[in-house]
């Protein structure tokens, strides 16, 4: 990307000095110049590497501007090239017809009328070069979008899911190339919304409009399964599901989907069908000679068809978390360039009102991206859990104020809270966060207000029960006598983005996060409703005779703002390396960058000397935890930060580190730096601290809330 040390002034100023006193003035606001001869050269020297274009006035007068003008109106979105024009004394456009048509001809132009000062000259060229600076940010930003769009459009390729969208007011319809082979068409056809109606089958036609018309009308998302006849006459499944984008005024304006050939599992699903007709067709045979040893060849086909279903339903869900784990990985590493780079510019844009605004709209917008990938990566398993010991009734009674304030008056709340228990294994914070889920969830299953019960016992497995391996287990259990939910719905309900809320009211990732939380714990959610009764929601989590943390009740030191370090950055990514170091460089700190762990082992053997050295842990060749290793075994005593995405390294990379969490801004970068200059090696452990570490952990509720967005404590 081109920056204030490639980029460069063009000159055109034939008469007199003009071109030298132009060139010396630019040197001195920090840009290098190039002047040319005559107007053709200077229109065929315009390009990205131009940062502003100097011209007199009179040199273009009757000129040729037409290759000029081309230029200008064909330039990229994000660019809009400064000009800076010397006008003789009265020479202003107000004035002058012609200076006037070089404004309509430039665009983004200024007069300077000479005579001037110098200082005129120069603070004109800085604003030029900055503005210009800026447009190249802004390009970095679109590709680094564009980059976005591509993985996404991969794990789209991946799961063999095609793309489609239909704007409503049109009723044009674009599709991806794997949605055109899903309906029988070949990559260079155009397919229209009217041609694919009429490749449904007839049986199937007026169920798919009716529920894409309820869909437009309503809101509400669009889930289908239905027949589909291909060209050649060969009959598929297509399994189709869709949201409706409105505009500021709340009518639909596009449908957004994806779809999916279900053929062979519908195969698989007739021909398992066909065996069980086979096998009850036999049983009815021998009726007359069913005895109570026969009642049980039935019980085992049941328990086999239970089981065939969990193994679907277990296979689905471990794709779509892969699948959801790397792309919200990917995601987190581009969002950490954004949030870093935006923080940064903030800085530079203070008192511009309006550019201060918009930047602060983009940080929210991006944090809201963060808050979901961290829902995607805690539904995949993949999010970092600090496991330790948790007296869960005191954790539960510390976070009684809280849960009050966030179910509000109309909702009472009865705790069942033993105290002979014994301690779980677990997150102190996830759980926390995973209770408030589940009670805020409670509160809405209770509009017209009701009964609250949170108890906590303990349970023994024995043998193989499911999910749930054998040992004992506490069960944190959250009941309301709300509205419920029928065995479809309870079916769905930790399935990843499944709501029952409105549009926009919901991420459906709620409960998948819980889901995913308590496997990652070696436990497992379990949810019981029935319609008008209410909705009982169980985490079992493993227990252990090992004792609670209690850190001493006096507050811990703060440690002293880190003075100024050399630090070795580690980022096989350009862009999250040059947002990172541009953060430790505002810190004040001095940053050698190096974009390998070889590159990183060649500068620390070269002998230069570092105070720390802050490394990924994801890149080729030579993981962060490896070349930690090989650092530790030349000078033992460096401080070495991890930053990852990932919850769980890989077997073999089990090293004592700091961790930190991508995506971070700067001040989380700076809080760890200083944690770990003064020696703190890992977090005080918080778990069983009682109810005021409880209550420093989660001071109220709109604070955990702001933490996974807007209406997302919700499912």
């Amino acid at each position: 990307m081109p920056n204030s040390n490639n980029t460069k002034a063009l000159i055109y100023a034939p008469a007199g000095r003009d071109a030298q006193v132009a060139a010396s003035l630019i040197d001195e606001a920090g840009l290098s110049s190039t002047a040319v001869g005559d107007l053709k050269l200077f229109a065929s020297s315009l390009g990205d590497e131009i940062a502003v274009g100097v011209l007199t006035e009179e040199a273009v007068r009757g000129g040729d501007l037409k290759p000029i003008a081309a230029w200008v109106s064909a330039q990229p979105s994000w660019s809009d090239l400064p000009f800076i024009v010397l006008t003789q004394r009265g020479g202003g456009p107000e004035r002058n017809p012609a200076a006037a048509r070089l404004s309509e001809v430039l665009a983004n132009v200024t007069f300077l009328e000479r005579p001037f000062h110098a200082t005129s000259f120069i603070s004109i060229a800085r604003t030029a070069l900055n503005g210009r600076l800026r447009q190249y940010e802004a390009r970095a930003r679109l590709e680094a979008l564009s980059e976005g769009e591509r993985r996404l459009q991969t794990a789209l390729a991946a799961g063999r899911l095609g793309a489609w969208e239909l704007e409503l007011s049109s009723m044009l319809l674009s599709t991806s190339a794997t949605c055109k082979a899903i309906f029988g068409r070949g990559v260079d056809d155009d397919v229209t919304r009217d041609e694919l109606i009429a490749s449904i089958h007839p049986d199937d036609r007026d169920l798919v409009l009716a529920s894409l018309r309820r869909t437009i009308d309503t809101g509400r998302d669009y889930s289908m399964e239905h027949r589909t006849v291909w060209p050649d006459g060969s009959l598929h499944w297509t399994e189709v599901h869709a949201q409706l984008y409105a505009d500021r005024y709340g009518s639909g304006r596009k449908l957004v989907g994806v779809c999916s050939d279900t053929t062979a599992r519908k195969a698989v699903e007739e021909n398992l069908r066909r065996l069980n007709e086979n096998l009850e067709e036999r049983v009815r045979e021998r009726t007359g000679e069913v005895n109570a040893a026969h009642q049980t060849l039935i019980e085992e086909v049941a328990q086999r068809e239970r089981a065939e279903e969990q193994l679907r339903q277990s296979q689905k869900m471990e794709a779509i978390g892969q699948l959801t784990g790397g792309v919200a990985h990917d995601f987190n590493n581009l969002l950490m360039v954004v949030l870093g780079n935006l923080e940064l510019l903030g800085k530079y844009l203070a008192g511009d009102a309006k550019a201060t605004r918009l930047v602060d709209g983009a940080v929210q917008g991006a944090r809201r991206g963060a808050a979901l990938t961290q829902r995607l990566l805690a539904f995949a398993r993949q999010q970092d859990l600090q496991v330790k010991p948790v007296d869960l009734a005191e954790l539960v009674s510390g976070m009684n104020d809280l849960l009050r304030r966030s179910v509000g008056s109309s909702v009472s709340i009865e705790a069942i809270l033993p105290a002979t228990l014994p301690p779980a294994l677990v997150d102190a914070n996830q759980l926390e966060l995973a209770l408030l889920n589940l009670v805020v969830n409670a509160r809405d299953a209770m509009p017209d207000g009701g009964t609250l019960s949170i108890s906590l016992r303990e349970e023994k497995v024995v043998g193989d029960k499911g999910d749930l391996g054998e040992g004992a287990y506490l069960v944190l259990a959250v009941t309301d006598s709300g509205t419920g939910m029928d065995a479809e719905t309870l079916k769905k309900a930790v399935d990843p983005f499944f709501s029952t809320k409105e549009l926009g009211k919901g991420t459906g990732l709620g409960l998948s996060m819980i889901h995913g939380l308590a496997v990652q714990l070696n436990g497992a959610l379990l949810l019981t409703s029935e319609p008008g009764v209410g909705t009982t929601a169980e985490l079992w989590l493993p227990a252990t005779e090992q004792r609670p943390e209690h850190p001493a009740e006096t507050g811990l030191p703060v440690p002293q703002a880190a003075s100024r370090l050399k630090i070795l950055l580690v980022d096989d990514d350009a862009l999250i390396a040059m947002s990172s170091v541009d953060m430790l460089e505002d810190l004040g700190h001095q940053v050698a960058e190096a974009n390998s762990g070889l590159q990183a082992l060649e500068l620390i053997r070269s002998g230069q000397h570092f105070d720390m050295m802050i490394t990924d842990y994801s890149m080729p060749g030579m993981t962060g935890a490896q070349l930690a290793q090989a650092v530790r075994a030349i000078h033992p005593a460096l401080p070495i930060v991890l930053a990852t995405g990932y919850a769980d390294l890989p077997a073999g990379a089990d090293i004592d580190l700091p961790r930190l969490g991508k995506p971070y801004n700067q001040a989380q970068l700076a809080k760890e730096i200083t944690k770990v200059m003064a020696g703190e090696r890992a977090p005080i452990p918080r778990s069983g601290s009682g109810a005021s570490a409880s209550r420093s952990r989660l001071s109220k509720s709109d604070d955990r809330c702001d933490e996974i967005g807007d209406g997302a404590c919700v499912v």
